[in-house]
């Protein structure tokens, strides 16, 4: 398996990342024999699997579940878990226990949004020994607050506050940082200043490495097309097709068939 500190040691080499949003048990074994480096649980399970236009109403106890599936079907990866909405800005014995509870789920390291205010909790969480992934640029459960899924860091100000965030959670102790809807210009100054890894999504070729959801790499959601996102296949008519074929073989009575019975 995989080692934090391989990983680590990937940007040292000039080797990029690959890393994959996963949900499920099923995808989780699928992803295990890859070549995938890192997989991730975001709370963006709160969009993709259940329906939400948000990450918002990601729960502790939802990403548990999640990690928990994920890693039964994972054995040979890292597993990042995102902390939900909110879930780091309650008090330290609160936050503790939710780091305890993901962790024990399966997780590796925890991934947590932002940067004012979480240096903190972020420097406790890895003196505890929990490694932590940061996040900035676009900070999803932020969406409220920036106004929608929109670039970030196109200002001078703005830009360097990222980069100042940026070196401040390095100092807190992360292990890598997630770098997501900003200028490519501004992610290779990131990259180029902080000894870790970045991973970027929306964020140009210049990172460490790249992350993507696996549903998004399949193609499996016709209607989700951002311009970061390439797709490898056509998942979403693949699959419907293959729907639709069982469904014409069970109507016409094609199947099951001699050899499919017993």
């Amino acid at each position: 398996m995989k080692t934090i500190q391989g990983i680590m040691k990937l940007k040292n080499r000039g080797e990029k990342i690959s890393m994959v949003t996963c949900y499920d048990f099923t995808s989780a074994k699928i992803v295990n024999e890859t070549d995938v480096d890192v997989v991730l649980v975001g709370d963006s399970t709160a969009m993709v699997m259940h329906g939400h236009d948000t990450t918002i109403p990601a729960t502790i106890e939802m990403m548990a579940t999640h990690v928990a599936a994920v890693r039964r079907g994972l054995s040979k990866k890292i597993l990042v878990v995102d902390m939900p909405f909110l879930a780091h800005r309650k008090d330290r014995k609160t936050v503790m226990e939710s780091v305890d509870a993901l962790m024990k789920a399966g997780a590796n390291a925890v991934k947590i949004e932002g940067g004012n205010g979480q240096i903190e909790i972020i420097r406790h969480i890895v003196e505890s020994d929990v490694p932590v992934m940061g996040h900035l640029g676009l900070t999803p459960q932020s969406v409220n607050m920036v106004g929608g899924w929109r670039v970030q860091g196109k200002t001078e100000e703005v830009a360097n506050q990222v980069v100042q965030d940026a070196k401040n959670l390095e100092s807190a102790g992360i292990f890598s940082l997630v770098l997501e809807l900003v200028p490519s210009d501004l992610a290779q100054k990131i990259t180029n200043e902080l000894t870790i890894p970045t991973i970027g999504i929306g964020a140009g070729p210049h990172t460490s490495g790249q992350v993507l959801v696996f549903q998004d790499i399949l193609g499996m959601n016709p209607d989700f097309n951002p311009t970061f996102l390439r797709k490898y296949m056509d998942g979403f008519s693949m699959i419907s097709g293959a729907l639709n074929k069982y469904t014409k073989d069970v109507k016409s009575g094609e199947f099951p068939n001699g050899k499919e019975s017993f």
